[in-house]
């Protein structure tokens, strides 16, 4: 008996020497570049999975509105992240943290950090330009730059300076075709982007995004303008990249949720109620309130 009480202590402590090894100096698991990771529990063990975003003790206030509250989240790599809740539960709001577009919001006050690759995004002495590189946006309605198809694609290598036609030509095709829209407009690159359907101009702007080369794919209600079809090439197109790239969504359409996601943060009046992987949160809710909104008790 207590030959096996001295071996559960050496077994207890060479998996804390593990555990240790393997996570930062503040407890925070990390991978082997040392960034931050979030952890989900098997039966038998812990799986690492890297994330580029991590949301600590997070607060908005617009005004006198507290439309965050305590906001902890780490949004898993190379995997759709959808963000559900009801309309005005500060979905958008999450979203629009990650890169810092709530500057934009007058009387905004915006506590806790989000860390990008380890990199406060709100600390005043981050260059925020390059964090916003890392990340493509897509808005509800497509917004085409005033210009024509090849240019909305080449307009951000430009800005970084890219200047050499070849390179240019061979960025707006590969990004075309990663936004399934070459073969549509192969024939016509240099006529306006307005001449595009809404569709077409929402794979546009996915494309434009991709071609500055981001690790991280945004979209608030990304399909909500755009008919069955569009939507479905959308979706379809997430899928495809997901392998490439973190993709987190914000969408109030819980059929799109199930189809698409494999992580689901739920939010409902400013506060992550759940979060986890998808069949998890839609098949067996861990909190009543989740199970009420999936099946429809509230809206």
């Amino acid at each position: 008996m207590k030959s096996e009480t001295i071996v559960n202590k050496k077994i207890a402590e060479e998996k804390k020497t593990i555990t240790d090894a393997n996570h930062n100096g503040n407890g925070t698991p990390k991978t082997e570049d040392g960034s931050a990771a979030l952890v989900h529990e098997n039966k038998d063990n812990q799986e690492l999975i890297h994330s580029h975003i991590t949301v600590k003790n997070l607060n908005v206030f617009f005004g006198n509105n507290h439309v965050l509250k305590d906001i902890n989240i780490s949004i898993p790599d190379k995997k759709i992240t959808a963000i559900i809740g009801p309309s005005g539960c500060g979905k958008t709001t999450l979203l629009k943290s990650f890169n810092r577009l709530l500057d934009s919001t007058n009387g905004t006050k915006v506590t806790g950090q989000v860390l990008v690759d380890n990199e406060d995004v709100y600390d005043p002495k981050t260059e925020i330009t390059h964090i916003r590189k890392k990340m493509g946006f897509l808005s509800q309605r497509p917004f085409p730059l005033p210009m024509s198809i090849y240019d909305n694609v080449a307009y951000g290598p430009k800005i970084h300076g890219l200047r050499k036609r070849k390179k240019l030509d061979e960025i707006v095709e590969h990004y075309l075709k990663s936004a399934c829209l070459w073969d549509e407009v192969k024939d016509r690159l240099h006529t306006p982007a307005t001449r595009l359907s809404i569709g077409q101009q929402q794979r546009l702007c996915l494309a434009r995004g991709l071609a500055v080369e981001p690790l991280i794919i945004l979209g608030d209600e990304p399909t909500s303008a755009l008919d069955p079809v569009s939507s479905q090439r959308i979706e379809e197109l997430f899928n495809s990249l997901k392998d490439s790239y973190t993709i987190a969504i914000v969408t109030h359409i819980l059929r799109q949720a199930k189809r698409i996601a494999d992580y689901v943060v739920f939010v409902y009046m400013g506060e992550i109620i759940e979060h986890g992987p998808a069949k998890q949160v839609f098949e067996s809710p861990k909190e009543k309130l989740t199970e009420e909104y999936i099946s429809g008790i509230i809206s």
